[in-house]
């Protein structure tokens, strides 16, 4: 096995932990989703107490629906990412869709310190022309 290789495979191997990470990060909006639903479905005394407070203001069911419709779209957005972050590095580890790897490598520089890193590492070697020759763009 040679250095390029090994790095695309050690690099595949880190996409897939980072994936999983992001994965599990990804399901903290879920805390927004519950705590709208508290205020949407008026679960408990909270909610009627909330209501007899909000004079004039926007009523405790619109802003329980607006925390769980964004924290439903951050959910969904979070789980989209680290999904195709796991993608990219199945797609490492069998050479192939050298465009989309690469593209998601510098979406990942936005996530730092470990995004960063890894999405840095992964420019750098996909923009090998070794790498390039084992991908079959040259």
């Amino acid at each position: 096995m040679n250095k390029d290789d090994s790095h695309l495979d050690s690099l595949a191997t880190a996409h897939c932990i980072m994936g999983g990470v992001m994965a599990l990060f990804a399901c903290l909006p879920l805390m927004h989703v519950v705590m709208g639903a508290i205020f949407a479905f008026g679960v408990g005394d909270m909610s009627e107490q909330l209501a007899s407070e909000a004079n004039g203001g926007p009523s405790p069911q619109l802003l329980g629906w607006l925390f769980m419709g964004m924290g439903l779209l951050f959910f969904v957005l979070g789980q989209a990412l680290s999904v195709s972050v796991i993608v990219s590095g199945r797609f490492l580890k069998q050479r192939k869709n050298y465009m989309f790897s690469f593209v998601l490598a510098c979406l990942a520089c936005a996530a730092f310190p470990f995004g960063t890193v890894l999405g840095v590492f992964t420019i750098i070697v996909l923009s090998r022309p070794t790498v390039k020759v084992l991908y079959g763009r040259m």
